[in-house]
């Protein structure tokens, strides 16, 4: 099968998010019950605008405990296992990922990283590649399964064959605090270029949903104003020393 393209789907989210967030956030500071608070809140007492106004402010001051109450679930699909082996160090989250064990991987999609891909020659010769790989799959699964070795236990061997390039699909679900660390880490420019664009893809949904929380997100430099990585910058922002003053 020929090459696939990211897509970014949100499956759920937290029920009146807002709301959750700012009844987490007056309970550290009010006698009420949590459970009063709340049914108000989703009332419209305050209005939107003013609970909206004091999430910004609490997210913007750093207390970002009372936003890991609400979390978002996204599907996705069309990356590489480059890509998810470096998803899952984000340890915060929870990843539902497609096993090459209990599914045949015959004639897999697969990611073209853009280098390759507008280089005619050398996308020829990728591509040629994930064809030779495609057929060394199907050669060793077929001769396990004549061997006696089916299913999961002819596929658990002939996937050590499959490249990182091979797409997966994964059902990922993080709170705000970890989505707001992932959008800092991945969204920058220096992080890798396929889980940039997931990131980003990521980010767009959140902001949508919950702009309270994330207007403001996104790379490292977008909330603080300033690059912190040296010699290292994209030259996006100023680097930290010009703004902070120091040498």
């Amino acid at each position: 099968m020929p090459e696939t393209q990211l897509k970014v789907e949100l499956l759920s989210m937290t029920p009146n998010a807002l709301a959750v967030i700012y009844t987490a956030c007056r309970q550290c500071y009010s006698r009420e019950d949590a459970s009063e608070i709340f049914k108000k809140a989703v009332k419209g007492i305050p209005p939107i605008e003013e609970q909206e106004a004091f999430v910004r402010k609490i997210v913007a001051s750093g207390h970002e405990s009372v936003i890991e109450h609400v979390s978002f679930t996204f599907a996705v699909s069309g990356i590489s296992r480059a890509l998810s082996h470096q998803l899952v160090r984000h340890r915060i989250a929870s990843y539902s990922q497609q096993s090459q064990r209990y599914v045949k991987i015959e004639d897999f999609f697969y990611i073209v990283p853009p280098s390759i891909a507008k280089d005619h020659e050398l996308k020829k010769i990728y591509e040629n590649t994930m064809k030779n790989l495609q057929e060394t799959y199907k050669i060793i699964v077929n001769k396990l399964e004549k061997m006696g070795i089916k299913g999961e236990k002819a596929h658990q061997d002939a996937r050590f064959v499959l490249p990182n390039a091979c797409e997966t699909k994964i059902v990922i679900t993080m709170n705000c605090r970890s989505l707001l660390n992932f959008f800092a880490l991945r969204c920058c420019e220096r992080a890798q270029w396929e889980i940039r664009n997931l990131a980003n893809a990521m980010l767009k949904i959140c902001k949508e949903k919950l702009p309270a929380v994330f207007a403001e997100a996104g790379a490292k430099c977008e909330r603080l104003g300033y690059c912190p990585e040296g010699k290292f910058s994209c030259g996006k922002m100023p680097l930290k020393e010009k703004v902070l003053g120091k040498k």
